[in-house]
């Protein structure tokens, strides 16, 4: 498994996300970590084991506590390879919006054509 599907798999649980959420405003103890989950002391700690070895967080000792900080740089990757796909998804329907209006265009101008016929056709000599 890559870099990239290694944090996809972590970011892809709803705990893990509101952890890194959390860490987002700034590093934070596991106990503080904990705090918001109705889960074990076990739980949190595999949640935090993954997003360590997913390298999205960094978890260290001060004293009797571990405290966790968020590695932004791996946030960063995800979010240029999102962009990548967001600019071509963009041009893509930029794209689209130029078919489909000439489109509804041709239909205007054949509605319109047809109306002119039929005006003429109801003219009385």
């Amino acid at each position: 498994m890559d870099k990239l599907d290694t944090t996809f798999a972590a970011l892809s649980d709803p705990t893990r996300r509101a952890m890194i959420d959390r860490l987002s405003h700034g590093p934070a103890s596991v106990h503080a970590l904990t705090e918001p989950f109705a889960l074990s002391q076990q739980m949190i700690s595999k949640h935090i084991a993954y997003l360590v070895r997913a390298r999205i967080v960094i978890k260290t000792k001060r004293g009797r506590e571990s405290v966790c900080t968020l590695r932004p740089e791996t946030i960063k990757t995800v979010s240029e390879w999102a962009l990548n796909y967001r600019q071509f998804w963009e041009e893509s329907f930029d794209k689209l919006e130029v078919v489909l209006n000439q489109m509804k265009k041709e239909v205007s101008d054949d509605k319109q054509g047809k109306r002119d016929r039929t005006d003429d056709s109801n003219t009385s000599f």
